[in-house]
């Protein structure tokens, strides 16, 4: 049983093109270990949620292209994946006169005390909340405590903490690697937002026009920041206070914007991330979880 494998993610020459033949992700190839959290940085349109999709199967890859816990996520039934993206705030369900309490009870909190009410003091949510009285930052913290009150095995995360404050995000960061550290799970977290991530990822994975361009453990990916900038003090890196991984990061998009060039003129179309967009899943929420077994 998938459930009964480690949460390890792999590809293998993973290409996906759209029905429309525009490109998705070309050649990607990983190999993630059980209990990482990685990082899956890259510029706008680089491809990360056709990559994250592909991984939760919300999309079907080419046979033997995707292995999640052993097994294809798409036609084989995989435990504990949970998939969280952007698209759940433009759920008119959830910007309804509904409270967070019945919300929280419908994907599984009574059934998990302990988890739903570490989630709650984590994301600082007032289970006495009615969602269309709420700021979309409210709203996400609610979205990430009904995705992960049942203990999930790999974790996909779209952009999800975008409408967080700095102090939730830390808190939910802390939470996540608690996790990682306690229980056999997985992450894989697309942001462009740094902070509090110094020292987070176990993994790095840097995509550029629905490629990857690098990827590895993160203290190795973390050398090149070390080596000196032949562009240092040109206004953008090198900036007093950056971290290594901030500093690395610059370097990448720079480089990646310079090698695509304007888009109005780049050579190969390509379509928009948020295509792979839809209101599906757990009970119309935005994500999905197939539950999941500590």
């Amino acid at each position: 049983m998938a459930d009964s494998n480690p949460p390890t993610i792999e590809t293998n020459n993973l290409t996906y093109t759209f029905p429309n033949a525009t490109a998705g992700v070309s050649n990607v190839t990983l190999s993630l270990p059980a209990r990482s959290r990685t990082l899956l940085i890259g510029a706008n349109g680089a491809g990360k949620t056709t990559l994250l999709r592909l991984l939760a199967g919300k999309r079907l890859a080419p046979a033997g292209a995707v292995r999640v816990s052993g097994v294809d996520p798409f036609k084989d039934s995989v435990e504990g994946v949970t998939y969280l993206g952007l698209e759940w705030v433009l759920n008119g369900i959830v910007r309804s006169d509904i409270g967070v309490g019945e919300l929280l009870r419908s994907v599984g909190g009574d059934a998990y005390p302990e988890r739903r009410d570490e989630l709650v003091a984590v994301l600082d949510i007032d289970t006495a909340w009615r969602m269309h009285a709420v700021s979309d930052g409210e709203r996400r913290r609610v979205q990430l405590a009904m995705g992960l009150i049942r203990p999930w095995r790999v974790l996909l995360l779209d952009e999800i903490t975008v409408d967080l404050d700095v102090w939730s995000r830390a808190q939910f960061l802390g939470f996540l690697r608690r996790e990682t550290e306690t229980r056999d799970c997985t992450v894989v977290y697309a942001t462009h937002i740094l902070d509090n991530l110094a020292g987070w990822p176990t993994h790095l994975v840097h995509m550029h026009l629905g490629t990857v361009k690098g990827w590895g453990p993160a203290e190795v990916m973390l050398k090149e920041a070390d080596q000196p900038d032949p562009e240092e003090g040109d206004g953008i890196i090198g900036v007093k206070g950056n971290s290594r991984l901030g500093e690395l990061v610059l370097r990448w998009l720079r480089d990646d914007l310079r090698e695509r060039g304007p888009r109005s003129q780049h050579k190969h179309k390509r379509g928009p991330e948020g295509w792979t967009y839809s209101l599906t899943g757990l009970g119309g929420y935005g994500f999905e979880s197939k539950g999941g077994k500590d």
